[in-house]
């Protein structure tokens, strides 16, 4: 059991967990999962950590497609910062309580700011990291932004 699925059964929310074994191959662990569980990798999202305004301790969180990346301009408005950068790995993991590559945007140590790409909304469910690499979580969009706390905005490209 994972903090995240913890989230998911304290509020009874609909979902099923999917495992699959990663090879650790992948330059992307998220394009991993969409090609082991068979998923349109557009479907399945990133948990990614930004620092903002170059400040190590405050940190965010942007959620995108896996076949997209996240872009800094976009997320830095959408969290109301004038500069963000990637969060060093140490720093994302000290915070969320997650692993690279298991980060999931529920069941943070800290809850950080989350900011969920808009593509989210496209989809019936969707997929993420349930905590732990090889495991991910398929929900309903409205409740991941319920349970997440996040914002909606245009953050991929």
């Amino acid at each position: 059991m994972t903090p995240a699925i913890n989230v998911l059964k304290k509020h009874k929310a609909d979902h099923k967990i999917h495992r699959y074994s990663p090879q650790g191959s992948s330059e992307s662990y998220g394009e991993e999962a969409a090609k082991a569980l068979n998923i349109d990798a557009s479907r399945v999202f990133k948990t990614l950590v930004v620092e903002l305004n170059d400040d190590p301790k405050k940190l965010a969180v942007g959620v995108v497609p896996v076949n997209h990346q996240l872009d800094l301009k976009l997320i830095a408005k959408a969290a109301g910062a004038k500069k963000v950068q990637m969060a060093n790995p140490v720093n994302a993991e000290k915070a969320t309580g997650y692993v690279v590559g298991g980060i999931s945007p529920l069941g943070q140590k800290k809850q950080l700011p989350i900011v969920l790409d808009s593509s989210i909304q496209n989809f019936s469910t969707v997929f993420f990291s349930a905590g732990k690499r090889g495991l991910q979580i398929e929900l309903q969009p409205d409740m991941l932004i319920k349970l997440s706390k996040g914002k909606i905005a245009d953050i991929a490209r």
